[in-house]
């Protein structure tokens, strides 16, 4: 007898093997349930790339809430299911059986999703979004509220609620980065990581590229965010400042060179660009309190036009000096800088290296405040 139970179980052991050896690793399963669909007959199945969402896939809904999505996956990457209005992240790659239940009800929209550890981590990072996005929707709920009892927008109002608006963004960008440390093995890492702002969190998004490189290899997202920052690394912080020569508004030839052991901020910039103009008095208000310190402004304009170019440097009482090639985003000087959109500017120190970038508005006051209060 001993003999047979063993004889049994090794075949019950076997036939638990086989079976899971057989699973279906061409195609991952979606295995359904949603209570309460009320008039909901149709689900939807979307993938997400790195230009767009799409619906690949479409199936009806049982009388008991039930449905079942199979799938090819070439690579890992990023799904949505989308039901009604609602929308549930998931990443799944070939192999996966996953479980999905949601309750139409549940205005929260919450839900529960076995067989993928990766989309258990991107549920991780919707509470972080969800929960800084809802602080800011309040915020701006807010300041619309005082406003509209007011009859106008508020210069008072607004200096009141946008650092707070600019604090959260702080405080979930910080918790964004956090999570992309926690989780560099994952792709729910990658895609919190693009929702960051590139413009300021370059250096960080630089480093992390860095990491993962001969991760994720098939997943042509992930790869084109590598090469990006692979463009983007010699002209980021901590960086030599590429030397260029251009030609000045006078025709005269204009050198990155001429400003050897001083501060200067590359400005790229045009005439066409409104959030330049817009920009431009605080950068003349700027560089009027700290030239006599040591700052100086070399302009590169986009234009393509000399007319236009000098009548904006006119208009707006931009008194440094300015070079353009004339040949907007495919000047060489702005190619070199990988620029590609405007404005755009890059912090140069006494050394040569690129110590601040992108940086407008109060942020660029207050760089310039921390710099020139130290002792040169």
């Amino acid at each position: 007898m001993r003999m047979k139970n063993r004889i049994i179980a090794s075949g019950i052991f076997l036939l638990t093997v086989f079976l899971f050896s057989c699973k279906d690793k061409s195609a991952f399963t979606i295995s359904g349930t949603i209570k309460n669909p009320s008039s909901l007959k149709i689900v939807y199945l979307l993938e997400a790339d790195s230009n767009q969402v799409k619906v690949i896939d479409s199936t009806t809904l049982s009388e008991d809430g039930k449905f079942k999505f199979k799938h090819e996956a070439p690579y890992a990457n990023l799904y949505k299911l989308r039901t009604g209005e609602s929308i549930y992240d998931l990443i799944a790659k070939n192999g996966d059986d996953i479980e999905f239940t949601t309750d139409l009800k549940d205005n929260t929209h919450a839900y529960t999703i076995t067989g993928s550890d990766d989309s258990d981590k991107i549920k991780e990072f919707n509470r972080i979004s969800n929960f800084y996005g809802e602080k800011n929707n309040k915020v701006v709920a807010e300041y619309q509220e005082k406003s509209q009892a007011l009859g106008k927008q508020s210069d008072s109002l607004l200096k009141i609620y946008m650092p707070i608006f600019q604090k959260n963004m702080a405080d979930y960008s910080n918790a964004v980065l956090k999570f992309v440390n926690d989780n560099k093995n994952s792709l729910a890492g990658f895609y919190a990581a693009t929702s960051l702002d590139v413009f300021k969190y370059e250096p960080q998004l630089v480093a992390y590229a860095d990491e993962i490189k001969g991760s994720f290899q098939n997943n042509p997202g992930v790869q084109q965010f590598i090469k990006q920052m692979e463009r983007a690394k010699p002209v980021s912080i901590g960086h030599k400042a590429p030397d260029f020569t251009t030609a000045g508004i006078d025709g005269k030839p204009v050198k990155l060179a001429d400003y050897k052991g001083k501060y200067v901020m590359i400005d790229f910039w045009a005439s066409w660009c409104m959030p330049c103009r817009q920009e431009n008095p605080n950068v003349v208000k700027q560089y009027n309190a700290f030239k006599s310190k040591g700052f100086n402004i070399l302009g590169i304009s986009l234009d393509k036009e000399k007319k236009d170019w000098q009548k904006a440097i006119n208009d707006d009482k931009l008194t440094w000096a300015h070079g353009s090639d004339l040949k907007g985003f495919e000047g060489p000087t702005e190619e070199l800088y990988h620029v590609e959109a405007i404005p755009s500017n890059f912090i140069i120190d006494p050394r040569g290296n690129i110590v601040a970038k992108n940086i407008t508005g109060a942020d660029l006051e207050a760089f310039l405040n921390k710099t020139f209060s130290k002792p040169q």
